[in-house]
């Protein structure tokens, strides 16, 4: 199950690589802002986990750095995820508020919906 698995992911990575969007492009001063909001966000994330690969498409076709832990291959950041997120799944989003706490957000569909309304994105 697990060698079923492991080809399995990696066809999914390399046809991603192979069919990956074109980002769009911003004025540096309208990207420097975007930029500016996605430091406190954080994708926990397993690198071939189809679900991750569809919010990871979605982050690089709209040009926004948001910073990936993979909580497969690193114990500190699975842990991160398990300790303060609640539970061991991926895609997370990890969205940390000015001045309130920090909301865990699960589920690739539910992630892109936020990203899409909080940078007004289609």
């Amino acid at each position: 199950m697990s060698l079923i698995r492991w080809v399995l992911g990696k066809l999914i990575l390399f046809i991603n690589l192979l069919t990956l969007p074109k980002p769009i492009l911003r004025k540096k001063i309208d990207q420097d802002r975007v930029d500016k909001e996605t430091k406190n966000l954080t994708i926990y994330q397993f690198e071939a986990c189809p679900f991750c690969v569809k919010v990871r498409r979605f982050i690089w076709k709209n040009s926004l750095k948001i910073n990936l832990k993979d909580a497969k291959k690193n114990k500190k950041f699975k842990s991160e995820l398990v300790n303060e997120g609640g539970k061991h799944k991926v895609p997370c989003l990890k969205i940390v508020k000015k001045y309130s706490k920090t909301i865990w957000l699960y589920e690739s569909t539910e992630i892109i919906k936020f990203l899409k309304k909080e940078f007004k994105l289609s």
